[in-house]
């Protein structure tokens, strides 16, 4: 199909000089000049979409496609194109060996998993004694992670922005990727921070608040780690994020699937206990 066909022919190729070497030109200002310049303009944009192609002939163009035709899978020319499906299936493992895309993805994947173990807890401890809340109030609960989640956003999008270029400007102009990396301090306070106030807290039968303040403050560290990994990642390889972001996600539901056996729920207690403290 050719508007998922992303292998086209570069703007610079020879068929897409020839069209604008059709068009006629003129250095003088004036009625030629400017009609010449839309002309050009206008056949670029139509050879882009793909919704008229031109034939042999300055001024000959195939007619537009119909709905129909549109909706074909296959097209002549498309079969006799190379197959790149192999490369595209190995290049996210082959970026698996570069160390920022894959640090990038663990990066990612430890942020990550703390709220899966949030998740996975979240309904037996606050349903549980002494707390004795109902569904709809362990749902309500979740209000404090969404304000957790605009706070990080807000950080990593105008704080994160201002530091990034701060720190540029002391590095003579140049922006680095690493720079990025200074973003992790504060999540690595609010992760430890909320983590023990929701684990201990919750052992210890703290006012409830305690354990909805520590869901927002996990949140917001959550949202620091994933977004922080994902711009790392970008700003490292620009021309390669699409496909290193394929690698990156590849690694994170990895951790995120493996955590679900890290910890186990005590039906008594409500409390994680680790899978070798499980009865066999």
């Amino acid at each position: 199909m050719e508007e998922t066909n992303y292998h086209r022919a570069p703007a610079n190729s020879p068929s897409s000089t020839s069209i604008a070497e059709t068009q006629p030109s003129s250095t003088a200002e004036g009625p030629l000049h400017s009609t010449s310049i839309k002309e050009t303009r206008d056949v670029a944009i139509v050879g882009t979409t793909g919704s008229l192609e031109k034939s042999n002939g300055p001024n000959r163009y195939h007619s537009r496609k119909t709905y129909l035709q549109k909706l074909v899978l296959f097209r002549n020319p498309d079969l006799h194109q190379p197959n790149r499906l192999g490369g595209m299936v190995l290049r996210p493992l082959i970026f698996l060996s570069f160390p920022v895309i894959f640090y990038a993805g663990f990066s990612y994947g430890s942020s990550l998993v703390w709220f899966n173990v949030l998740n996975g807890t979240a309904s037996l401890v606050l349903g549980g004694a002494p707390y004795n809340f109902t569904s709809s109030m362990v749902g309500l609960s979740y209000l404090s992670p969404l304000l957790g989640v605009i706070v990080g956003s807000l950080y990593t999008g105008r704080v994160g922005d201002w530091l990034v270029m701060r720190m540029a400007r002391r590095n003579r102009g140049i922006m680095e990727p690493e720079h990025r990396l200074w973003m992790f301090v504060p999540s690595i306070f609010l992760i430890s921070g909320g983590l023990i106030l929701w684990g201990v807290g919750a052992a210890h039968g703290v006012q409830w608040f305690g354990l909805v303040f520590a869901m927002g403050v996990i949140a917001t560290a959550n949202t620091i780690g994933l977004q922080v990994s994902v711009a790392y990642c970008i700003d490292s390889y620009p021309e390669l994020s699409g496909e290193a972001l394929v690698t990156v996600i590849l690694i994170r539901n990895t951790m995120s699937f493996a955590i679900g056996y890290g910890y186990v729920l005590s039906p008594e207690t409500g409390i994680g206990a680790s899978v070798s403290e499980t009865p066999r």
